[in-house]
């Protein structure tokens, strides 16, 4: 999902008294509690007692293996049972550590942070804090949500790549991906807060010819046929727990248009291999323009130069979040921005036969949640309905960016009328809207992205 570029910017320890008397705050424990034993003296066990088998033996000899009473006494077995014994440390303590602890590790101390008073001295920066917590979060559980969410996203669009014909419907195509996806994470979104734990990253995107991004088949409006000569875009996202899979391909089914297309493949890929921890992403936007614009393509006996627009980018992707603070542009630029080792990017290029900028077009792609309008938005003169449609709206999509289909899915939580109280929400900056993306008319736009 392209990020479009905003207009006015490119881009203590516990403390014990010292003279507290040692004994009363560590009292002296058994051996047995502090799990020491002392070492086993000749001639005794280990329970202290002295072995008195030698002199049985000597009194056996003596009276011949007779008893006073002159019956014959019976041999006493010497076989003692044996009993499972755990290694543990001698007083004073000989065992080697590595004998007692095989396998297992070694107890952990008490660990204190040192936080000094003068933040001038912290030897941590409040950057490399951010970056430690961001490596941090990258765990088992990261990586195996992306990867499923990955491999939903790969198994859906091969799907959609076949049925993608002229004469199929933008419905039925947004359905078909929808319901895809909703089937291989196994989450409908029909129960409260379903959506969130797996599903839509954000509206499906169905672009055609000249609409370069954000355009979505809505409920009740006419429908879209894909015709012959028509060049198709498909932007969808997947998430789980919120980690978003963001990618893009576009299909034409004429080749006239193959030279765009291979326009935006090659720069995309590109840009990938550029990418990487410390890279500058100025450096990036002007390899990747570089490759774009040194396409061009023939229309009705016409030589076009293929030009990367210029206010759409690339993105950073946050935790439930399809657009984060960083940027990659598709043309150079003057950036001090960097790559850096835990980030999450979508990679994606639009290139374009018209004018190489985007615009607002006519009406509604989505509608996203501003995380900085708070819980309550100023809605305290707000209606009941309204106050409830925002509850709906957090609960279910929370700051996902979410298609009017999505939220017409919920009938059964009460959602039916929800246009007036969206307008209010739109109105007091609560909710944000999401406008499709148009270049010149008669102009094509394509996008891929990994």
């Amino acid at each position: 999902m392209g990020s479009k570029t905003p207009e006015d910017q490119r881009r203590s320890p516990n403390e014990s008294s010292a003279y507290a008397p040692i004994d009363a705050i560590n009292p002296s424990k058994p051996a047995a509690a502090t799990g020491l034993i002392k070492g086993a003296l000749e001639g005794e066990d280990e329970d202290g007692d002295d072995d008195g088998d030698g002199d049985r033996v000597v009194d056996d000899l003596k009276s011949g293996g007779q008893s006073a009473s002159g019956k014959k006494k019976k041999k006493k077995s010497n076989k003692k049972k044996r009993k499972v014994v755990t290694m543990q440390q001698t007083t004073p303590p000989r065992v080697a550590l590595a004998t007692l602890f095989v396998n297992q590790p070694y107890p952990f101390g008490e660990i204190i942070e040192f936080v000094p008073r003068d933040a001038n001295l912290r030897r941590t920066t409040a950057e490399e804090l951010r970056h430690l917590s961001t490596v941090e979060n990258m765990d088992d559980d990261f990586l195996h949500d992306y990867r499923q969410a990955a491999e939903v996203h790969r198994q859906v669009r091969q799907h959609v790549q076949t049925i993608a014909k002229p004469g199929v419907s933008m419905s039925h195509l947004a359905q078909e991906i929808e319901d895809g996806v909703r089937a291989l994470v196994d989450h409908q979104g029909i129960e409260t807060g379903d959506a969130l734990k797996a599903g839509m990253g954000f509206p499906t995107g169905l672009c055609l010819n000249n609409i370069a991004a954000h355009w979505t088949p809505n409920p009740g409006a006419k429908e879209v046929i894909l015709q012959h000569d028509d060049v198709l875009s498909v932007d969808f996202g997947v998430h789980v727990n919120g980690r978003i899979v963001d990618s893009a391909f576009t299909i034409a089914s004429t080749p006239v248009y193959d030279n765009l297309l291979s326009a935006v493949k090659a720069a995309t890929n590109t840009g990938l291999k550029e990418a990487g921890p410390d890279a500058r992403i100025s450096h990036i936007s002007s390899a990747i323009q570089e490759v774009m614009e040194s396409h061009e393509i023939t229309l009705n006996q016409r030589t076009i130069p293929v030009k990367a627009i210029r206010n759409i980018t690339g993105h950073d992707i946050l935790r439930y979040r399809i657009h984060g603070a960083k940027q990659v542009p598709f043309v150079a630029t003057q950036t001090t921005q960097r790559m850096e080792e835990g980030d999450v990017f979508a990679i994606e290029t639009f290139g374009t036969t018209g004018k190489g900028y985007v615009r607002d077009g006519v009406g509604v792609y989505g509608y996203g949640r501003n995380e900085h309008a708070g819980a309550s938005g100023g809605l305290v003169h707000a209606s009941s309905s309204t106050k409830a449609l925002l509850k709906t709206i957090d609960q279910n999509f929370g700051t996902l960016v979410f298609a009017r289909r999505y939220l017409e899915r919920l009938a059964a939580s009460g959602v039916k009328n929800y246009h007036l109280g969206m307008r209010s929400l739109i109105s007091s900056g609560v909710v944000e809207t999401y406008a499709p993306l148009v270049d010149v008319e008669g102009s094509y736009v394509a996008q891929f992205e990994h």
